[in-house]
């Protein structure tokens, strides 16, 4: 499209923004009033198109007629999604917050639809007995984007590489990769790590000849997809790659643009893109000509409740404990105080579900996770420890009153209505919770003493080794003081386990094994509330493969299968 395009499809997406008035979450989790927030809107949309709008107006998958080729799709992700170092494996790209297959580069296993492991490069694994050593065969003839072949030294350079210099993903347990010949590698690993394959299946195989500072703007690789183009701050463009080993992919280009949420929203409203992420507070505002597309998550919302009392400070002099959390039975009462079903209908406009454990629906979930919503007994349990309603209603015992703060990242207005959802669930059991908005940069320390809203979910039990194993640096778990040597145990074997599925069994014990665990007849150190559903417009006619369930990050994971979508 020429310039009038530009200016047709910006002026449409700003007459689109002032004449619908999106919505958005205020602190308490309803929706804004269309008069309070329709000027912000226009104006930050009107910058955000203006950035963005010849971008859409270049890609393949839209023309000046609406119409869109059949081989091309448009994609808008949020800015957040924009891989700030490039596609390079060793910065977080495929890994990370945001874990996804990395397009661009072949990983030697992959996750199945049911989160079980599958092979991509890799042809064969064998592990020895003690877990130290694995040894993964792979595909021969397989070539880079640069025609040059990708051999067993390729991916033993990768692993080498990201042990020493990965600025995301933990390698630590990886002593040294190396290429038995051209088409075998072994890993020999410092420690036994059954869950090995999950690491693999979002490591993407870089070109040890190819590979330098400016990889990530100009990545060679063997994945579905060559990266054409990318315009920093606002679009990257992927074609298929013709000399890929697997199913041709059918859609043969990809564009994705980078938008903030409301101009990704307007941009939908003039109808030039194919396919736009959204959020619940824009689910309400149905578009002509696009679906609303929903995937399944164990992208989580939920709080730390710090299990031991003031007083004591980590190695880092950060204070530790709160007085009214190391009471087990207040975080048992809390866990039944809250009404999840309200928090995702209030907050989340139904789009979400109630979330028990860090890995709801994962093959190692543990089902004694779950907890009914139980009003009566959270209170008797406050009673029975001996925390009683004062004068002014809030509950206190010893001197100490039932009462906490609760923090949330400054800027996250869902997870801020959570927390401000939570206080006042919690103000009629007599428990008083301070609502409080923080940077990060204070965050992880502050979370020690007072509870953090935070957001995890990923694709791997190590999720749960992070949040509640003890740190080797401390007597604690890292991100909230708590420790449990029987928990620690059974993950400890479970990552010794020879056998990756056999493993899944001892990370359901660490969670509950009948006598003591996280879950809510055992310590219940964190409070899960919901899992955020992603959403999507979607235009009319295009078919989006099955998805899996969705990581924590509302991005790449939609793409994982674009190869596979098609157009009716």
């Amino acid at each position: 499209m020429g310039n009038m395009a530009y200016k047709r499809l910006a002026g449409v997406c700003i007459m689109a923004l002032l004449a619908f008035g999106l919505a958005g979450c205020t602190g308490g989790g309803g929706m804004v009033p269309v008069t309070e927030s329709q000027g912000n809107m226009a104006q930050q949309g009107s910058v955000e198109l203006k950035k963005n709008a010849e971008a859409v107006a270049g890609s393949s998958g839209g023309s000046e007629d609406g119409k869109t080729e059949k081989d091309s799709v448009i994609v808008v992700m949020g800015p957040n999604s924009e891989p700030e170092s490039g596609f390079d494996p060793a910065f977080g790209w495929g890994a990370g917050e945001h874990v996804h297959e990395p397009l661009i580069q072949s990983t030697l296993t992959v996750t199945t639809k049911d989160l079980k492991i599958d092979y991509d490069l890799a042809t064969d694994i064998k592990v020895s007995e003690d877990g130290l050593t694995w040894t993964v065969t792979i595909r021969d003839g397989v070539i880079f984007s640069d025609n040059s072949p990708l051999t067993a030294a390729d991916v033993a350079f990768t692993y080498n590489m990201l042990r020493d210099t990965s600025s995301v993903n933990d390698f630590t347990m990886l002593k040294e990769a190396k290429a038995l010949d051209d088409t075998t590698v072994e890993f020999t690993l410092n420690r036994p790590y059954s869950i090995w394959p999950y690491t693999m299946a979002i490591t993407g195989v870089v070109p040890e000849h190819a590979y330098g500072p400016d990889y990530g703007s100009m990545p060679v690789g063997s994945g579905r997809y060559i990266l054409k183009q990318w315009d920093k701050g606002q679009q990257a463009i992927f074609e298929a790659n013709p000399d890929y080993y697997g199913e041709a992919p059918k859609m043969k280009k990809v564009t994705i643009l980078f938008m903030d949420e409301d101009a990704a929203y307007a941009a939908a409203l003039s109808g030039q893109v194919d396919v736009s992420y959204t959020s619940a507070a824009f689910s309400e505002q149905p578009i002509d000509g696009y679906e609303l597309f929903s995937c399944d998550t164990v992208d989580n919302r939920g709080f730390n409740l710090p299990a031991v009392p003031s007083g004591e400070i980590n190695e880092n002099g950060v204070p530790l404990g709160n007085d009214f959390t190391c009471d087990l039975q207040v975080r048992r009462a809390v866990n039944m105080a809250l009404d999840r079903d309200e928090l995702i209908a209030h907050v989340l406009n139904g789009h979400g579900t109630a979330a028990y454990s860090v890995c709801d629906k994962m093959p190692w979930y543990q089902p004694q996770s779950e907890t009914n919503y139980d009003p009566d007994r959270a209170a008797e349990l406050l009673e029975e420890s001996g925390w009683i309603p004062g004068r002014d209603g809030n509950r206190e015992k010893d001197g100490v009153r039932a009462e906490f703060g609760l923090l949330y990242p400054v800027g996250d207005s869902v997870r801020q209505a959570l927390a401000e959802e939570t206080a006042n669930q919690l103000a009629d059991f007599g428990i008083r919770v301070n609502v409080e908005g923080v940077g990060w940069d204070t965050a992880y320390d502050r979370a020690q003493s007072t509870p953090l809203m935070w957001g995890w979910g990923a694709h791997t039990p190590m999720e749960l080794y992070n949040i509640y194993h003890t740190s080797a640096s401390g007597g604690y778990a890292e991100y909230s003081p708590y420790a449990n040597g029987q928990v620690d145990t059974y993950m400890e074997e479970a990552l010794a386990c020879a056998d990756t599925e056999a493993s899944y069994e001892l990370w359901k014990k660490a969670q509950w094994d009948g006598v003591t665990g996280i879950t809510q007849d055992g310590d219940v150190p964190w409070i899960w509330l919901v899992n955020i559903d992603h959403l999507y417009w979607v235009k009319s006619g295009l078919r989006i493969a099955e998805q899996k369930l969705h990581p924590h990050g509302h991005g790449w994971s939609v793409v994982n299968n674009v190869d596979q979508w098609t157009w009716e």
